[in-house]
């Protein structure tokens, strides 16, 4: 039976951190529903692609259009085997959603797979789920981490690291590592 994850995205969500693992864990099989509070399955939702350009942050350029495959009132978090959350400017906000903190703490104590790139973790913070826990982050997030009780490792942006059923990594350059660890977490073994 193919695995079914859930894919936490909102408006403004990094192009690249929703695309990417989208369309790779649905390569290999794996059943991905994005949902986005307030939005339902049709609906469309802007990117953003963020970039460094020699400025001491990112600059954040409009991406592409996103397309939402589930309702995100109606989804039953106990119908999934794992959760990614996606970063980019959204996850500063959708954190404020009651039901997006629900649906992240219930993956944490029911111990199922959970995935988290960038500023995806702020939603980490705000769910407080990360108490004792190792993690990475985008550098800006790791202020962050150390005040919801959990520690922050800044490692190279193409990594990732993995505490108990959490793995994270610092940006979309880390996409083939977190990947990989998720799988892992999944039970998912790829040969080639």
């Amino acid at each position: 039976m193919a695995k079914k994850i859930l894919l936490l995205v909102g408006d403004y969500v990094e192009d690249y951190e929703a695309m990417v693992p989208f369309q790779a864990m649905g390569a290999i099989g794996i059943e991905v529903h994005a949902i986005a509070p307030d939005r339902k399955k049709g609906d469309l939702i802007p990117t953003a692609v963020h970039d460094f350009i020699g400025d001491q942050t990112y600059k954040e350029l409009r991406g592409h259009n996103f397309a939402i495959n589930k309702d995100f009132e109606t989804v039953n978090p106990a119908d999934y085997d794992g959760l990614y959350i996606a970063g980019g400017r959204s996850a500063e906000y959708i954190r404020l959603n009651k039901r997006v903190i629900e649906i992240v703490k219930y993956f944490f104590e029911t111990d199922k797979p959970v995935a988290a790139i960038c500023h995806g973790i702020q939603v980490l913070t705000t769910a407080r789920v990360l108490q004792g826990r190792t993690l990475t982050a985008y550098v800006a997030v790791g202020p962050d981490i150390e005040l919801a009780g959990g520690t922050w490792k800044n490692i190279p942006a193409d990594q990732s690291i993995v505490d108990g059923n959490l793995v994270t990594s610092p940006a979309w350059p880390g996409h083939q590592a977190i990947l990989k660890d998720f799988y892992k977490l999944l039970g998912i073994t790829i040969n080639v």
